[in-house]
């Protein structure tokens, strides 16, 4: 194996070490485990088993139960005992920041430990130093003498520990040394994987986490790169922190953790979700789900025609993001943002009503439309006419023979085959959208299409988004600079599985900078509106449009303060309309500055009914009474002058 993946263009799962957790395996030909956490008071034994147990019949494999001290982590053994009791026996996972006493203890009941090498003994005072090599080395010794006495408990009760690296609490020393990057999260945990093979201790599993997912998917490969490099191979839990809640958080997981399942890359699964655990587990089973029938079905070669792909051969850096240079057509393509297109061929074509699914909301007293931030830009017909004006910034797009047809051409343009735009006689002088499946990228000759054309890029293969890098990687080889939206659609799948599929089919392409366009195709009991918020969804996750405010929010656990889930929904409702602007909502410190570490603005729990205000990782305000804190935060935004009134919109 190079790199990271062992082929780009199959689907071949990374085969790692099989590691031991009670009596379920994780890694080797095992298949991908689902995991969650619980949100209750760790002290309350009853409540704590009572929602294991719904968490484990919505389909969780192992339990994380957070344990900030010595009392909560004693506590441990009391929850398991009347899980066995109850008949469940569910390996429980100890969550552990700060307090390696926790993790000692935890360390003698549970069957695995998570730790955090940001925090775990390493300090953390957000203080740049200039380390040398003999003082990094002794930050090193130091804390080698602090984790050893875990480890070594590890290897005596035969306990499993996840080294989870998170990207928002990388530690003072990395923070000096690497700098809040991929690269620096990698050497943050590869420390402690050396450290725990200096004592002969392997029973490891390894996490990259970050809500920022093109953080995140550089991470892992990078992880995944160096772990091979060292001839390492332990199993990786996957999971996008801080993803929110609802059809956002359900997205942008699916965009990080899906890329990964698509290199071959997971083990382990946890979505973070802001809502109860029990509902995360069935998220990550459908995604998991997906690639465990593609395992088993044949033919997942993109196909027979297409070149083998090495990470080696790559024409860009899987491990940095940057965007694929195009040449615009219109405002398609170059430095404008990604642009969506939606099928509205099925609608009525006689009432301008249905556009507001798609951003345009219609007046009939005023005959205008009121345009939405996530209004898609460009409409397929088909071969159907309206029989009413579309908004002026709309761009309809009909097959190519009825486009020929139109009389007012004013803002419609033609969607042809490869074939039908080699032959066509009349072409629009503006903007030509070409269709090209995959399977036939080594039939075309893209001297052909000139400067006004954009390629509608489709497949139908099984390993769809490979097939689909794969075309990219022609073009970028060849020196094409011509754009491309992408494309896929979408046959008898419910709401649910089209905002995962896509997300991970679509996203995974734009997260590595592939893609100037996204066209999600659904059946039409979908529905339109989740279909474009969906498609706005996906830029939004890959960080390469963004539409709307973002909400970096915990998924909440026993150390929360606050109630996250009303409160998310609280700032929402007052915050929603600010386009652009990233909010951290924190239920605890651990998941505080560092956790928050891509957002604007921050709301901490810092003790009951207290807040403290961030600005980035600057505190403003400490101990805010909750009752005053959202408007506070509101004030901080004017201050800053990034407030709009609702009105104004």
């Amino acid at each position: 194996m190079e790199g990271y993946s062992n082929s780009l263009t199959s689907y071949s799962r990374f085969l790692t070490r099989e590691v031991q957790i009670g009596d379920i395996p994780m890694g080797g030909l095992n298949p991908i485990r689902i995991q969650s956490m619980t949100t209750t008071d760790t002290m309350d034994t009853i409540g704590t088993v009572e929602q294991t147990i719904r968490m484990v019949e919505s389909g969780c494999e192992y339990v994380r139960i957070t344990a900030p001290s010595v009392k909560e982590a004693e506590n441990l053994a009391n929850i398991k005992k009347e899980l066995r009791y109850r008949g469940y026996n569910v390996p429980l996972v100890a969550d552990i920041h700060f307090t390696p006493n926790a993790a000692e203890s935890a360390a003698r009941i549970v069957e695995k430990v998570r730790v955090n090498p940001g925090n775990y003994a390493d300090k953390k005072r957000f203080e740049n130093i200039d380390y040398t090599q003999a003082a990094y080395q002794a930050e090193l010794d130091r804390i080698y003498k602090k984790f050893t006495p875990l480890v070594k408990i590890c290897k005596e009760y035969g306990t499993a520990m996840r080294i989870g690296t998170n990207h928002g609490s990388l530690s003072d020393r990395i923070m000096s040394h690497y700098g809040d990057t991929p690269r620096g999260m990698v050497e943050s945990a590869m420390e402690f994987i050396r450290m725990c093979e200096d004592q002969n201790y392997y029973n490891l599993v390894i996490s990259m986490k970050a809500s920022n997912t093109q953080v995140m998917v550089q991470a892992y490969r990078l992880l995944v790169e160096t772990m091979v490099k060292e001839g390492m191979n332990y199993p990786l839990h996957l999971g996008v922190t801080e993803a929110g809640d609802g059809e956002d958080g359900r997205i942008k997981s699916a965009v990080g953790i899906g890329t990964l399942l698509e290199d071959g890359l997971g083990d382990t699964i946890r979505v973070s979700l802001t809502e109860d655990p029990e509902f995360e587990a069935p998220v990550a089973k459908a995604l998991a789900l997906r690639y465990e029938q593609r395992a088993l079905a044949l033919g997942t070669e993109v196909s027979a025609k297409v070149e083998s792909i090495k990470v080696l051969d790559l024409p860009y850096s899987p491990y940095e993001y940057s965007r694929r240079h195009t040449v615009p057509v219109g405002h398609i393509g170059g430095h404008y943002h990604p642009v969506v297109m939606l099928d509205v061929s099925l609608e009525n074509l006689k009432n301008p009503y249905f556009l507001g699914a798609v951003g345009y909301k219609y007046s009939a007293g005023l005959d205008k439309y009121n345009i939405a931030d996530q209004a898609c830009d460009l409409v397929y017909l088909g071969d159907n006419l309206p029989s009413f004006s579309f908004p002026g910034n709309l761009k309809q797009i009909y097959n190519a023979t009825t486009w020929a047809g139109l009389v007012d051409k004013n803002n419609c343009h033609p969607l042809f085959s490869f074939s039908e735009y080699l032959i066509a006689g009349i072409k629009d002088e503006q903007l030509n959208l070409v269709r090209i499946n995959t399977d036939e990228a080594c039939n075309i000759d893209f001297a052909h299409l000139d400067s006004s054309v954009v390629i509608v890029l489709e497949t139908d293969a099984i390993h769809g988004m490979a097939a689909q890098r794969a075309f990219f990687v022609s073009l970028i080889r060849s020196g094409v600079e011509i754009p491309v939206i992408i494309k896929r659609s979408y046959v008898g799948l419910n709401a649910d599985d089209l905002m995962l599929y896509s997300a991970t089919d679509v996203g995974a392409l734009f997260t590595d900078g592939l893609g100037d366009g996204i066209w999600v195709k659904a059946d039409t009991a979908v529905g339109l509106s989740l279909v474009n918020s969906t498609s706005f969804g996906i830029l939004q996750a890959t960080r390469t449009r963004i539409s709307k405010t973002e909400y970096i929010s915990c998924p909440s656990c026993g150390r929360t303060l606050f109630d996250l889930q009303e409160t998310t929904q609280l700032i929402r409702s007052r915050t929603d309309h600010l386009k652009g602007i990233k909010i951290g909502i924190m239920g605890c410190i651990v998941n505080g500055p560092g956790e928050m570490a891509d957002a604007d603005y921050g709301y901490v729990g810092t003790g009951p009914d207290k807040i403290t205000l961030y600005r980035g990782r600057e505190v403003v305000k400490k101990n805010v009474n909750s009752t005053r804190a959202l408007d506070d935060l509101i004030d901080l935004i004017k201050e800053d002058g990034k407030w709009i009134e609702v009105s104004q919109i």
